[in-house]
């Protein structure tokens, strides 16, 4: 059985008895049901990872005693920004969650002319809670050590007029190229696809005014939580970690 792994916002330290959050106590607890001297693995934000072992699980906390660190995660040799036009529900929980596994380091959330998800200001806070819940879940399965850093939602023209990419990709059907044809980034490279409905006309050459190049990804229509996906492959693929072994 695989050991249990959590992500804690708690700064880690060989030694430290911590008490767990009430989201990761709640999954040791209540769903897995894992009893004191259970070992598990915690990491925080800075790329550590630590053994650690379970010493009170109550209803009232669960605490764990850090042991010895595992790891410490490297910072990604290519920085990779995904900027996606909010879609419905499950969509963008998979576009998040597998952009996450992917490797993305951040996530711009865009309110663009076409997207059919409107956002008060109750609904936004709730997406974004349930939204980090969904990238932190895709941390913990994927063994990453770092979260991306998951913006609050933004109306396109502001995204864009803040960014200055060192590569930015629109991905769009009418791209004059493809991504082999695109040079190779030093250090990051942002990617912008549009919701269900994808990018107006114009929305689209703003996105090329502020430096964005249009690729296309072969010659098939894919949704909107595909696309970003197989951008982020490929990239990978090309320039960034998943030729590290």
């Amino acid at each position: 059985m695989r050991v249990p792994r959590c992500y804690t916002s708690q700064p880690l330290k060989q030694g430290d008895l911590i008490s767990l959050e009430e989201e990761p106590a709640h999954h040791l607890r209540q769903v897995l049901r894992l009893r004191p001297g259970h070992p598990i693995i915690l990491f925080d934000n800075s790329g550590d990872e630590y053994a650690a072992s379970l010493e009170q699980v109550s209803k009232q906390q669960v605490k764990a005693l850090l042991a010895q660190r595992l790891r410490q995660e490297a910072e990604a040799a290519l920085g990779i920004h995904l900027l996606i036009g909010i879609s419905r529900g499950e969509r963008m929980d998979l576009a998040i969650q597998k952009a996450t596994e992917l490797g993305v380091n951040r996530i711009t959330p865009l309110l663009t002319n076409r997207c059919v998800v409107k956002l008060d200001d109750k609904k936004r806070r709730n997406r974004m809670t349930h939204w980090q819940r969904v990238l932190v879940s895709a941390c913990e399965q994927s063994d990453r050590c770092r979260l991306p850093l998951l913006d609050e939602p933004l109306e396109i023209t502001t995204a864009l007029s803040e960014l200055n990419p060192e590569l930015g990709l629109l991905l769009d059907l009418e791209g004059a190229q493809s991504l082999a044809q695109i040079t190779q980034p030093q250090n990051a490279v942002s990617i912008l696809v549009g919701p269900e409905g994808g990018l107006t006309p114009d929305e689209r050459a703003l996105a090329k005014q502020q430096g964005f190049t249009g690729v296309r990804l072969g010659p098939r229509v894919l949704r909107t939580e595909t696309a970003p996906l197989a951008a982020i492959a490929a990239v990978q693929t090309l320039w960034g970690d998943f030729n590290d072994g």
